[in-house]
């Protein structure tokens, strides 16, 4: 098995070596585009308040999409060597004479600069474990006896890219999350984070935030399915983002007509800003067609402005690519998976200390009980009767064009009286279309700043302010 250590190229080299080898074998008019990127992934996963798991893998994939004689293939190795790079020019090159002819290919990428974005934290690209068990630690003490569980990651990510068009570039960026939860009596209060350097990630502001969380979610009461007004935590934002990036802003499912979007029609209250921006913070600068990413305004005050290309949908729709080129985009799509809603308090493109997320304590220090921090608290006191909802989970869609979702609450609901959330609440099951949740005049306040969730993978996360809401459609209990 050979890597780059072995050899002594740059993963620049490797995918400009690629490039050459299609050409020498199918010749030059073959097109021909080569990512290398090398992942590093640092997990340090706890229970029952020990750490139990302390793991760390290194991975180099090397991917290869040819289009040769109208025909489209793709293939991928890590192996690096000049065996291992023959033999995935030469099987990525038979597998193109198999398939179907391809009138949609949309051509390379042009030469184009590509800026790095800056971020690269030495510290959290090379943490040890017992960074990470810092972390840990502080979150277990925190959380004052309760029962503990949860992980935190670190990720370094490097690559390059080249293309037989003359586009190159390279790119390195890092990632730091925490994920942990604390269980009182059967109920679990939750705090994570994502955020670009691991000194940013403050176990012990988790830990206290997840304690007070769990405290005060026991003993919880049965209430009847309905409206209600609600203010969302940022982890149950998260997956409103999620699921909007998924299916709304989806260029290829746009092309198709089953988004929601409309672009220059005012669909969201005026209150709501998303934007795409993955320059600051766990992904790299250029896309997999080797597109330079950029910050993408999806929906301005209220009003849908764009979704996310690659080259093929946007070609499609006679547009320019957004630099969303993925790998599975041909079936998924491309999907912005760094969006972000900014708050009250912050402009579109800026938020913490790295232009990115706030801290665990999102719009100042924490509060006693379950609503934990004072964004929440603001948001919370205007409330005649209502819902405070911390999280949401096993969500699935039912209408992919009007975006009609169904799913469960867990992690703590509260139901609120005159501004007090009063007591505890058993999980519902909801139904309800994210798009007209977030519609003109529904949202009735938001936090002042985001807090970075992180996604179940490194390089994409999801950061929004807690949200209050005219209603949400709760349908039944959990089990129902």
């Amino acid at each position: 098995m050979t890597g780059l250590r072995d050899t002594g190229a740059t993963e620049l080299d490797v995918a400009a070596r690629v490039v050459e080898l299609v050409h020498e074998i199918a010749g030059p008019a073959a097109e021909a585009e080569a990512t290398v990127v090398r992942h590093d992934l640092a997990l340090t996963r706890f229970a029952n308040s020990f750490i139990h798991q302390n793991v760390a893998e290194s991975q180099l994939t090397v991917r290869l999409r040819v289009h040769v004689d109208g025909r489209t293939a793709a293939g991928g190795g890590s192996l690096v060597g000049p065996d291992g790079l023959r033999a995935l020019v030469g099987r990525t090159l038979a597998a193109a004479r198999l398939c179907p002819p391809d009138p949609a290919w949309p051509g390379l990428t042009p030469p184009s600069a590509v800026r790095s974005n800056g971020l690269l934290d030495e510290a959290t690209a090379y943490a040890e474990p017992a960074a990470r068990a810092d972390r840990v630690r502080a979150f277990v003490d925190a959380v004052g006896g309760l029962e503990a569980a949860g992980y935190c990651r670190t990720a370094y990510r490097s690559g390059a890219f080249a293309n037989s068009a003359g586009q190159a570039a390279q790119g390195r960026t890092t990632e730091a999350a925490m994920d942990g939860i604390a269980r009182a009596g059967g109920a679990d209060g939750v705090a994570r984070l994502c955020a670009g350097r691991l000194d940013e990630v403050d176990g012990t502001a988790l830990g206290v935030r997840a304690a007070a969380k769990a405290r005060a979610a026991a003993d919880p009461v049965e209430l009847p399915p309905g409206r209600y007004e609600v203010v969302l935590e940022p982890a149950a934002v998260a997956d409103l983002l999620q699921n909007l990036a998924w299916y709304g802003f989806n260029g290829k499912r746009h092309v198709e007509g089953q988004s929601f979007a409309r672009p220059g029609v005012a669909q969201f209250d005026p209150a709501v800003t998303l934007v795409d921006d993955p320059t600051y913070g766990g992904a790299m600068p250029f896309d997999l067609e080797g597109t330079p990413r950029a910050a993408l305004t999806l929906v301005e005050a209220g009003t849908t402005r764009a979704v996310a290309h690659d080259r093929r949908s946007a070609a499609g729709a006679g547009t320019a690519s957004t630099g969303h080129g993925a790998s599975g985009g041909a079936t998924f799509g491309p999907i912005p998976r760094n969006l972000r809603m900014p708050g009250a308090g912050t402009a579109a493109a800026g938020g913490g200390p790295d232009g990115g997320a706030a801290g665990p304590g999102s719009g100042g220090g924490p509060v006693a009980g379950a609503v934990a921090d004072a964004d929440t608290a603001a948001l919370v006191a205007p409330m005649a009767r209502g819902l405070l909802v911390s999280d949401f989970w096993y969500t699935r869609v039912l209408d992919p064009k009007s975006l009609v979702i169904t799913g469960l609450t867990r992690n703590g609901v509260w139901l609120v009286e005159d501004g007090v959330p009063v007591r505890a609440v058993r999980n519902f099951r909801f139904t309800e279309a994210y798009p007209r949740a977030l519609g003109p005049g529904a949202v009735l306040g938001l936090g002042r700043r985001p807090v970075r969730q992180p996604d179940r993978f490194d390089g994409g996360w999801w950061e929004g302010p807690p949200l209050r809401l005219a209603s949400w459609n709760f349908t039944g209990g959990a089990s129902g």
